[in-house]
C-alpha cells in the first residue's frame, strides 16, 4: 500500500478487458443518444442537416465534460464538433477515463506541477494530485493591485 498526500491508496490499473468494457460503455453512453436525438431532429423537421448539427453538437458536448479527466482542454470541445473527428476524441477520452484515477499517458505542460510519477508495482502510470480548495478570504487583506485607501487623520 502506498502513501498518497498522507492518504493511503490501494490504485490497482484495471485490466485490458476490463478497461475495454468501461471505456466502450462510456463511448456508447456519450454516442448513441447523439445519434438517436439527431435522427429524432431529421424526423421532426426532415432536414439531414440538422441531424448532423445535433450530434455533433453533443458530440462537443461529451468532450467538453470528459476533457479534463483526459488531459484535453475544455475549449478542445470546438474539435468535438466537427464530423468525425469528435467521435475520435470522444473514444480516445473514453479510453482514458476508464482506467481513472491511474493515468498511463504523460500530462500536458501546464498539469506536470501535480502531477506525480508512481513506482514500484505501479511503475509506468501517473497519479494527479487533487487541485488545493480556494483560499478563503480573509476579511481586510487586499490584493497588491487594489487602490490604496488613504488614512484617515485625526
Amino acid at each position: 500500500m502506498e502513501r498518497y498526500r498522507g492518504r493511503s491508496f490501494r490504485a490497482r490499473p484495471r485490466g485490458l478487458v476490463a478497461r475495454a468494457l468501461i471505456a466502450a460503455a462510456v463511448f456508447a453512453a456519450t454516442v448513441v443518444p447523439s445519434w438517436t436525438l439527431g435522427d429524432a431532429a431529421e424526423r421532426w423537421t426532415g432536414w439531414a442537416l440538422l441531424d448532423w448539427l445535433v450530434t455533433c453538437a453533443l458530440s462537443g458536448v461529451v468532450v467538453f465534460a470528459l476533457a479534463p479527466y483526459g488531459s484535453y482542454r475544455r475549449r478542445d470541445a470546438v474539435l468535438g464538433l466537427v464530423p468525425f473527428y469528435g467521435w475520435y476524441l470522444t473514444s480516445v477520452l473514453s479510453w482514458r477515463v476508464a482506467l481513472l484515477p491511474l493515468r498511463d499517458w504523460e500530462p500536458r505542460q501546464d498539469e506536470l506541477w501535480r502531477a506525480r510519477w508512481l513506482t514500484g508495482d505501479l511503475i509506468g502510470f501517473w497519479r494527479m494530485d487533487p487541485l488545493p480548495p480556494p483560499s478563503p478570504r480573509r476579511q481586510g487583506v487586499r490584493s497588491g493591485s487594489a487602490p490604496r485607501v488613504p488614512r484617515p487623520t485625526r
